[in-house]
């Protein structure tokens, strides 16, 4: 496959409780960022079709979304609620919190989290309580920013280098906007590179 080149893709699952969760058949990509992160956007560029709901209003993904990928070996995207949304009342949100929970309790092969990040506000409050609770996981993640369009040329490197000192991240952190096509290719190419070098410490025990 090209490198950089779109993946095959079809939505295999929508769920909104554990028992529409599909069962494992593969490594699974677990995307997950706060409310109108850009998220849905992201998935669109990285699939190279319009296959993620994208909403004017934020927190419109309530449902776990399962995405099969054939980029010359099949994993599973899955795309997972956005969370923080002030507008939500407290019973929504505690569901948001009650639905991933039990996705990531139930016995899956969660290869590794991809932690979106608005590079226009950097970490906030409920990214720093997610990655506490990644932590508690041991969940291994790939931090990327997103929206990095909004943010001036000159402000970037600045903002980069403020942002990453206190992150946790497989490789360093990529800045995307969901609508350039280059950076949609080095995260695609981030993404195989990681599954690959986990399914290989697999093989080796560590």
């Amino acid at each position: 496959m090209t490198v950089g080149a779109a993946w095959k893709s079809d939505l295999l699952r929508t769920a909104f409780n554990k028992g529409q969760l599909p069962p494992p058949a593969g490594p699974e990509v677990v995307f997950v960022g706060r409310s109108n992160v850009g998220k849905s956007t992201l998935v669109n560029a990285l699939l190279g079709r319009k296959i993620a709901k994208v909403g004017s209003k934020p927190g419109k993904t309530r449902s776990v979304n399962f995405y099969s990928v054939d980029a010359g070996r099949v994993f599973f995207l899955v795309d997972l609620p956005g969370y923080g949304y002030a507008a939500r009342g407290r019973d929504e949100r505690e569901g948001w919190w009650r639905l991933v929970n039990e996705y990531f309790s139930d016995p899956r092969d969660i290869a590794f989290v991809v932690h979106l990040v608005d590079f226009r506000h950097g970490p906030l409050a409920n990214d720093d309580e997610l990655t506490a609770w990644l932590d508690e996981m041991d969940m291994p993640r790939l931090v990327v920013f997103t929206k990095g369009d909004k943010v001036p040329r000159g402000r970037r490197q600045g903002l980069y280098s403020k942002y990453v000192s206190g992150l946790v991240s497989i490789l360093p952190p990529l800045v995307t906007s969901g609508v350039n096509d280059d950076e949609a290719g080095r995260l695609r190419d981030s993404i195989i590179q990681i599954i690959d070098e986990l399914g290989r410490q697999a093989l080796r025990g560590e």
